[in-house]
């Protein structure tokens, strides 16, 4: 496990070899701050509009995604993403009929700030060499909160 001062290479965890590779490219503190907005906005919007198309297919990805977080040997990265993910079906619940133009919404105007945020940073996403990074990135933001708050993942 990691503490604000631990840092996160010459590990053998693949979360903390993932967070470091995700981290090259997440170094500008504007496109860092746009990130730390628009990840979980995403992932929002992303299981929104799965639930607009019908609720299991939000249900069935909220669970593999979890199945992959579980992969990486994080209880406190698993935890914490299982409470969110409680929290983005209660949101997502809520939206009611207004679910898929809602999510739609969310999900263009994050990912314009996405892009903006690395054209600042001069990097292409980490996703465009490997898919998995998609679900690096709600990891990103949990590290950046964790090392904020002086804990361990």
């Amino acid at each position: 496990m990691h503490t604000a001062a631990t840092p996160l290479t010459g590990t053998d965890r693949k979360v903390d070899r993932l967070l470091a590779h995700y981290g090259e490219s997440h170094q500008n503190p504007t496109n860092e701050a746009i990130h730390l907005i628009a990840i979980p906005a995403i992932m929002l919007s992303l299981v929104g509009l799965l639930f607009a198309l019908h609720p299991w297919a939000a249900y069935a990805f909220v669970a593999a995604s979890l199945v992959y977080y579980a992969t990486l040997r994080s209880p406190a990265f698993l935890a914490t993403m299982l409470i969110g993910t409680v929290l983005l079906l209660a949101v997502v619940h809520a939206m009611g009929d207004l679910v898929l133009p809602i999510s739609a919404a969310i999900f263009v105007v994050a990912w314009i700030f996405q892009f903006i945020g690395h054209k600042i940073e001069g990097k292409k996403p980490s996703f465009f060499e490997d898919i998995q990074y998609l679900w690096v990135g709600p990891l990103f933001v949990l590290s950046r909160l964790f090392l904020r708050l002086g804990l361990r993942w």
